[in-house]
């Protein structure tokens, strides 16, 4: 089973360089929403791909209207720390679209409310922590399901 994962404006050059390097490491496409916080330059984000950025497969949208119209008829789930239901009963299907939001704020409230349905979070067990670094929710949501 391989998932696209999907970073909407992701805004940290090491995380991203992270997160490719594990949709390589799990045989997962890599989606990639504009505007960024970084340049696909940034030294910070190939040292964190290693030298395995050219092997990961990368698409680059302009905005997200752009991201939805080319994937339109994709099943989608998405991954919020304001979501009721938790990643572990996501049903994983080949070629599945986990998406997250940016670091800072997450996904857009838009997105939220119109996709409640397709919501999912990682429980949190301290009320001093809002949400987990992008990079290590996106390995939980992977690999958790490609074990099913």
């Amino acid at each position: 089973m391989k998932f696209n994962i999907v970073l909407i404006e992701p805004e940290i050059p090491n995380n991203t360089g992270n997160i490719g390097r594990l949709s390589l490491a799990s045989g997962s496409n890599l989606h990639l929403v504009k505007p960024f916080g970084f340049e696909l330059t940034d030294s910070k984000l190939k040292r964190a791909g290693l030298d395995y950025w050219k092997h990961i497969s990368v698409n680059i949208y302009e905005n997200i209207e752009e991201f939805y119209a080319k994937n339109k008829d994709a099943e989608m789930v998405y991954l919020s720390s304001h979501a009721t239901k938790y990643y572990d009963t996501i049903d994983y299907k080949d070629n599945m679209f986990l998406v997250f939001g940016k670091e800072s704020s997450g996904l857009p409230k838009e997105i939220t409310e119109k996709n409640k349905d397709k919501l999912y979070k990682i429980p949190i067990h301290s009320d001093h922590i809002r949400s987990l670094n992008l990079a290590n929710a996106v390995g939980i949501v992977v690999y958790n399901g490609l074990t099913k």
